[in-house]
């Protein structure tokens, strides 16, 4: 038990449809940055540019999920 709560549970948040896009994303950059790296290809460097731009492009996706997620009561907005 980890601060009161089961082991294996996960909470994705409120959005998760953002969190499973990011994912996506980072798996799809990473898998075409390694494949520039290690496959003996004339055109590697477009798949290592494309790979890093992609990985660059879903940080978006990672403060969007996580600006989404925050959690903040109106008392501490002084609303």
């Amino acid at each position: 038990m980890l601060l009161g709560r089961p082991w294996g549970r996960c909470n994705p948040g409120r959005c998760a449809c953002l969190l499973i896009l990011a994912l996506l994303i980072d798996a799809v950059g990473l898998v075409l940055l390694l494949v520039g790296i290690f496959a003996s290809l004339d055109y590697w460097d477009f798949f290592v540019y494309t790979g890093a731009l992609i990985l660059a492009f879903s940080l978006l996706f990672w403060i969007t999920w996580y600006s989404l997620n925050i959690e903040l009561s109106l008392e501490k907005l002084d609303l």
